[in-house]
């Protein structure tokens, strides 16, 4: 066990990978020089500049060599700052790395990364501070993945490199210094949530850093005597449907929240999966339609606090006795 950070963690694990299988390479702007949030940091000092390299500042002419050198026999991880400037290069993502596969009988696979952090990131408005994991879950041939800890980004990274088909990976913006001991030896897999805490009250599902706000409102709730039940979902696509509808039957209340606008987010897709199968109480949680402000006042409107989440859940549990 070592303690790092969420950046610091993400910078070893593609240290391990890259060492291990040289056709690891990183592609992005500012990589060389360790990235943007330090998420490189050391890396093309260890492995040269042909395999962490630098680019112009184009995403959709990074995410399409990307995608290349994927089909080519290569495993990149393709860096686009955040999930804001990755817009750039969606046709490359939603057209050609999600859709090779299958379009082509398996005969080709795009094994690569790509990273594009999402969240609301401080002061820095509405261009730069959207939640858009639902926008690739919906789209067939990606995985999406969504760590909340430094944990997780050491060993759900890993696990991305090695599942053989293209990845959305979703660092939070704002989660970079984030410290937490990292184990090394231990794994992940794609598709498994964790169950940060048992209870029979309620069923409380979220990810990436609303996890924490969810967590802070659990301890709040614990002291008042209601114990819910908090799962980090980790991966958006595919999701740990029995992890999570197992304790919707138990708990028979379900609350799913995100930082992401409320409307159309993937909290609807939990939401309708427990309905179908539990018939629970069910509530979302997640920010209005509205861009993320610059303004304080206004960039507050969007976060979903801990005292937010302890108040929806007295509300239902409240209404359910």
């Amino acid at each position: 066990m070592a303690l790092m950070t969420y950046a610091q963690a993400a910078a070893l694990a593609l240290q391990h990978e890259m060492t291990a299988d040289a056709n690891v390479i990183v592609i992005g702007e500012d990589v060389g020089r360790g990235g943007i949030f330090g998420q490189y940091q050391g890396l093309q000092a260890s492995f040269g500049a042909e395999r962490v390299i630098d680019t112009p500042i184009s995403e959709a002419a990074i995410m399409g060599a990307g995608v290349g050198m994927a089909l080519a026999g290569l495993r990149p991880v393709i860096e686009m700052r955040v999930v804001d400037f990755a817009l750039c290069g969606m046709d490359e993502i939603v057209n050609q790395a999600a859709k090779n596969r299958f379009m082509f009988g398996g005969q080709g696979r795009v094994p690569l990364v790509v990273r594009m952090p999402i969240g609301i990131w401080d002061a820095s408005a509405a261009q730069h501070s959207q939640s858009l994991e639902s926008w690739f879950a919906h789209l067939p041939g990606l995985v999406v993945v969504c760590p909340a800890t430094p944990q997780d980004n050491y060993s759900l990274l890993r696990a991305a490199l090695a599942s053989g088909d293209p990845v959305v990976y979703m660092e939070h913006k704002t989660l970079w210094g984030l410290s937490g001991e990292v184990d090394v030896s231990q794994t992940a897999t794609l598709g498994h949530a964790s169950t940060l805490r048992a209870g029979a009250d309620l069923t409380l599902v979220s990810w990436s850093k609303q996890v924490q706000a969810c967590a802070s409102a659990s301890e709040q709730l614990a002291a008042e005597g209601l114990e819910v039940e908090l799962i980090d979902l980790r991966t958006i696509w595919p999701w740990d449907r029995d992890t999570v509808l197992n304790s919707c039957a138990r708990t028979k209340n379900l609350l799913v929240v995100h930082e992401a606008v409320q409307a159309g987010g993937f909290g609807a897709e939990i939401a309708a999966s427990a309905a179908e199968a539990t018939g629970c109480k069910i509530q979302r949680l997640g920010a209005p339609r509205i861009p993320v402000g610059y303004a304080p006042v206004l960039e507050a409107q969007s976060r979903i606090q801990a005292g937010d989440v302890a108040a929806a859940v007295r509300l239902m549990l409240k209404s359910s006795r």
